[in-house]
């Protein structure tokens, strides 16, 4: 059994500044973002297209000014929307407190897919191009996520077996010892993800086909995840003992399935 290390959330103070760690990961995921998508232009069919002056360097840094905006909108506004509701809708003022946390992934992965249409359409560029390209540039962020989660000792697992050897017991979170459930995140939707779409969109792709192995990667993923954090304290466990992230899931993998269906007939076509 282990016990979290309680890292200080303010990786730096001077005066009245405060640099928190998760801004950090922040930073790092955005930073990430923008080195993958360099990378990005020298995958099919974007070499192609980037030799013809469709697809340049100026086009990655203006979809990861797009994706601020969307993730952080989207994130918030996905939280009030899919967790708590009724509260926000009786302090709809609230809503735009963001420094007291309160972040949604499903919120912020539709507030980018919003962001990344309009950039599709402004560019005129076909809308699953752009997804496309970004899909493989998102998990290191996701990772980078959840081990700001983890610095911050929040998110923290379900109980686990007193056996485990990893089993770690979290501030405010009781005596017993928890799945450090940030860290299954971290190497599951992050790293591994990743790793698999890395590789997946290194090759020439039918149209779509990333976008859905990413739905479909990321769903799969983050419901096993589910079944060892703890669910939100205000909603429990739902319908078919299933938690809030584990429903959101669904329509993710069903989207990616129906995606990929669609891309496969397409091209056959």
């Amino acid at each position: 059994m282990l016990t979290h290390p309680q890292i200080d959330p303010v990786a730096l103070a001077i005066g009245p500044l405060s640099i928190h760690w998760y801004g950090l990961t922040y930073l790092a995921a955005f930073a990430l973002f923008y080195a993958l998508g360099l990378r990005r232009l020298q995958h099919p069919p974007f070499a192609a297209l980037s030799a013809q002056g469709i697809w340049q360097k100026r086009d990655v840094e203006d979809i990861l000014f797009f994706g601020v905006i969307g993730v952080i909108a989207g994130g918030r506004l996905g939280y009030c929307l899919f967790y708590q509701p009724s509260y926000y809708l009786s302090n709809p003022l609230e809503i735009f407190a963001v420094w007291q946390g309160g972040m949604s992934f499903h919120g912020g992965l539709l507030g980018v897919m919003v962001a990344l249409l309009w950039f599709a359409k402004s560019r005129q560029r076909p809308a699953l191009q752009v997804l496309d390209f970004v899909a493989p540039c998102v998990p290191t962020g996701l990772a980078a996520g959840r081990l700001g989660n983890f610095i911050n000792g929040e998110l923290w697992g379900r109980v686990a077996d007193p056996s485990l050897p990893w089993g770690m017991v979290f501030a405010g979170a009781g005596a017993a010892p928890r799945h450090p459930s940030q860290l299954y995140q971290f190497l599951l939707e992050g790293l591994l993800l990743f790793v698999v779409l890395w590789w997946f969109a290194r090759r020439p792709r039918p149209l779509g086909q990333v976008s859905a192995v990413f739905a479909m990667g990321y769903g799969v993923l983050r419901f096993m995840a589910e079944f060892f954090r703890e669910p939100d304290a205000h909603l429990g466990l739902l319908s078919l003992g299933m938690s809030m992230g584990q429903w959101l899931c669904v329509p993710m993998v069903l989207g990616g399935a129906w995606l990929w269906r669609w891309s496969a007939q397409r091209s056959q076509a």
